[in-house]
């Protein structure tokens, strides 16, 4: 495996369980979820996922819920297992107020840490694997937060396999190189 790989594909299709299988043999693996904590009462699918991730991780791999996403790529120790961007991406809009202001006031600061994060990958040495939705793989939509969503996931997703080695597109449990 490559140093750098970013594995995406759409939802369900196993890119959390495929990046983990790159990261077994590691003798030290910190996975770093980047995104908001999840409450169980307003989204329990998307707990009970977080949930079934985690049971079936080695016990020896470190959990870091780290916002920072350029200090977690700077600083975590061992092979890194950054599950998952899209999460990030969407927290980091809630964090910007960017779901409820002007995109023009708050997209350059999303776009420094997107920035930010892919100079740290870039200066980071050792096995990463990052994990993300594919943007826009579906048809056109309507929801005008979705589609600044998908337009900016697909930003971060360019700008960060720009700094890979490798990217897999997972469909259906598989991998495609890219």
């Amino acid at each position: 495996m490559s140093a750098k790989t970013l594995v995406t594909g759409g939802v369900r299709s196993g890119k959390s369980f495929h990046a983990e299988s790159l990261v077994v043999a590691e003798p030290q693996v910190t996975y770093v979820v980047p995104g908001p904590e999840v409450d169980p009462s307003v989204d329990p699918a998307h707990a009970a996922r977080v949930a079934a991730h985690r049971a079936r991780r080695p016990a020896s791999w470190v959990t870091l819920e780290e916002h920072d996403l350029a200090a977690a790529l700077s600083t975590a120790e061992g092979a890194l297992v950054v599950d998952c961007v899209s999460d990030w991406v969407r927290w980091l809009i809630g964090e910007l107020d960017g779901w409820d202001e002007a995109r023009e006031d708050w997209q350059p600061r999303f776009t420094e840490y997107v920035e930010a994060a892919a100079a740290a990958l870039a200066a980071r040495r050792g096995t990463v694997v990052l994990v993300s939705l594919e943007a826009g793989m579906g048809g056109d939509v309507l929801d005008l937060g979705a589609q600044m969503f998908r337009e900016l996931l697909g930003y971060t997703n360019q700008r960060l396999a720009l700094e890979c080695d490798d990217v897999l597109l997972i469909v259906a449990g598989r991998a495609l190189t890219l």
